[in-house]
């Protein structure tokens, strides 16, 4: 019995697959299920069920599971230990979303390069629910999206708080500085889609005005797309408020005072509650440090 056997048999048995197991540790699928053999032939019993669709775990292979854990996690010990004189090495594979994406990830991953040449990163941008479900999945290390997660086997902590602002073009204003109920019934709502981070701030701002009906709404999944179609008038909008200011300095944008204003949107960084890594650990510590979302971004 070794280490990369019961590495190889720990992912598989808490990955979505075989497959994602396999891309995790940088091995091929043959490589993997080569380690796991070896692993119940050492141990002389079955350690998966593979007679059905997808490989279940066997009485011996639940058992073996939770011992595997904590044997990995001594030994992640150890190599954290050794990793602070070091550095990091191998892929780092990791989730954000469009705004962490076209603020602050440039700084995020320069900051990787310099404090772990040997560390490769791979960031994978998408709405937050998707990242989420990913890291669950054990197809990423970890993720930065906006709130917590509800998903019992991931864990959280905070990163940063994102500001937004009401804004609409103002050929479409007139001479309305104020967001008002009525004005929204009068107008698209241009918004990212139900999934992303905004919709959490959103819904909450659209519930506290009374006799409000449900807004018609103009979804896109694409941030340069939302503020567009501001811009081209086509609707009233959140932005992030540095970008918002940005298109208000050059005329084509108008910020609106609301009534309340838009609560803040926090962005934790979220990673799978039994992946004890050091480069998890380390990322944790870092995305803090850089995260900014008050930058006007690639953008503007």
């Amino acid at each position: 019995m070794t280490l990369k056997q019961l590495e190889a048999f720990y992912w598989a048995a808490t990955c979505a697959s075989f497959a994602v197991a396999a891309q995790r540790l940088h091995l091929s699928l043959s490589s993997l299920s080569k380690r796991i053999a070896e692993l119940e032939a050492s141990l002389g019993q079955a350690l998966f069920d593979r007679s059905g669709h997808r490989a279940a775990l066997t009485e011996a292979g639940s058992h073996l599971l939770p011992q595997a854990r904590q044997l990995l996690q001594a030994a992640e010990g150890v190599r954290q230990s050794v990793a602070q004189r070091t550095g990091l090495h191998g892929v780092c594979r990791f989730g954000v979303g469009e705004l962490t994406a076209l603020t602050w990830l440039p700084r995020l991953v320069r900051r990787m390069q310099q404090q772990h040449p040997g560390l490769v990163p791979e960031p994978v941008v998408d709405i937050g629910e998707v990242l989420e479900r990913r890291v669950e999945a054990g197809e990423l290390d970890f993720a930065i999206v906006a709130g917590r997660s509800s998903r019992s086997g991931i864990t959280s902590v905070p990163v940063a708080e994102a500001l937004f602002a009401w804004c609409a073009a103002p050929a479409l204003l007139g001479r309305v500085r104020t967001l008002s109920p009525a004005l929204l019934a009068e107008h698209a709502l241009v918004a990212l889609p139900t999934g992303a981070g905004t919709t959490r701030i959103l819904d909450d701002w659209l519930a506290a005005q009374s006799g409000l009906p449900p807004p018609r709404r103009l979804s896109c999944n694409h941030w340069g797309a939302v503020a567009g179609m501001l811009v081209e008038g086509a609707g009233i909008g959140l932005l992030p408020q540095a970008w918002a200011r940005a298109l208000q300095r050059r005329g084509v944008l108008r910020v609106l005072v609301s009534e309340p204003a838009l609560a803040p949107l926090p962005y934790a960084f979220q990673w799978r509650r039994d992946d004890a890594r050091p480069v998890v650990a380390a990322m944790r510590d870092l995305a803090p440090a850089v995260a900014d979302f008050s930058v006007a971004g690639a953008l503007f």
